[in-house]
């Protein structure tokens, strides 16, 4: 599990618990930092040979479920790892609130529809079925165009066509590597990375063998245009116009 460190220090007796299942990943300003990990008495170590260096247990989908089930945090599992999803900052949200505003108004009478986390989106990579390569992400916003695949039990099992997640500091890496890698494996057709702290976008687009495409970097005079929807516009100076630095 991953979690940034000012949430370590704010729950510690928490994750003191929770270590005793998992090691507990410590995250500050974006980059890994330290490894909170659960101590056995020396008589109960088992040294094997043949081992080169230590890793981190995967975590299966099964376990990611029962954890999530018996907590009320939010997680995301990518490559078999939990990442504990912190509370957004009040600017987070404000830009979050102007982009799914204006998706909204772009979608409203069209066949897609534009959401907003928390929902559940289960990825699969390269693989064919998602138990093979099991990813559970709550990107911010995301559009989607094939809602026949939502299930009976009102749960969707499809692949958005543009996602868009807005970087918080725990989250910057994972969000530009890992969720980049992640997407673009999985079928998205584009995806914007906003910067907070730039006020930039970086928009990525990707082919239908699943290969980045382009990449467009965006700044704050600019007008992002969806490369996948026609007239789908945004003034980058509307996103970040209430942000307060």
């Amino acid at each position: 599990m991953r979690v940034n460190s000012t949430d370590l220090q704010n729950a510690f007796g928490k994750y003191l618990s929770l270590v005793e299942k998992e090691d507990i990943i410590v995250i500050k300003n974006g980059k890994t930092v330290a490894r909170l990990s659960h101590y056995l008495e020396p008589e109960n170590f088992f040294i094997h040979e043949g081992v080169e260096e230590y890793k981190t247990r995967r975590i299966s989908y099964q376990e990611y479920l029962s954890l999530a089930d018996s907590s009320d945090q939010r997680y995301e599992l990518i490559s078999g790892e939990v990442y504990l999803m912190v509370s957004p900052s009040f600017n987070h949200q404000l830009v979050v609130n102007e982009i799914s505003g204006q998706f909204y108004n772009y979608f409203r009478d069209k066949s897609c529809c534009s959401l907003t986390a928390p929902l559940d989106v289960r990825l699969c990579g390269f693989a064919l079925k998602f138990e093979e390569d099991p990813n559970v992400v709550q990107p911010d916003v995301l559009v989607i165009c094939d809602e026949d695949k939502v299930s009976e039990d009102n749960k969707y099992e499809g692949v958005p066509t543009l996602i868009v997640e807005v970087l918080s500091p725990s989250t910057r890496g994972k969000d530009m590597i890992t969720k980049l890698n992640l997407y673009m494996k999985s079928g998205i057709s584009e995806y914007w990375v906003v910067d907070l702290e730039e006020k930039k976008i970086n928009q990525y687009s990707f082919t239908g063998e699943r290969d980045l495409d382009k990449m467009i970097s965006l700044k704050e005079d600019d007008i992002i245009e969806s490369i996948y929807f026609e007239d789908l516009k945004i003034a980058l100076a509307d996103i970040f116009k209430g942000i307060n630095n």
